[in-house]
């Protein structure tokens, strides 16, 4: 699955969990699923743990963190 195809499964809606990006419109937040990852659960966990889940989800979670936190930033000279 292409990179934009995984991000398209993130969705945001501001009156759905307070704008907080979620899981193809449900109610499951990506914070929920990296939450579990940081807990030490395995994809296979988190699948059984959140059955509506499907693993390109996972992907698309870590995918969204990881693009969210890759900013440059500028020092001040």
């Amino acid at each position: 699955m292409k990179n934009n195809d995984l991000l398209s499964r993130i969705t945001v809606n501001p009156a759905q969990c307070g704008g907080r990006p979620c899981i193809r419109g449900m109610r499951i937040r990506v914070t929920d699923v990296l939450d579990l990852y940081a807990a030490g659960l395995t994809s296979k966990q988190i699948l059984d743990e959140l059955p509506d889940l499907e693993p390109e989800d996972l992907q698309a979670c870590l995918q969204f963190a990881a693009r969210k936190l890759d900013h440059a930033l500028l020092a001040n000279q």
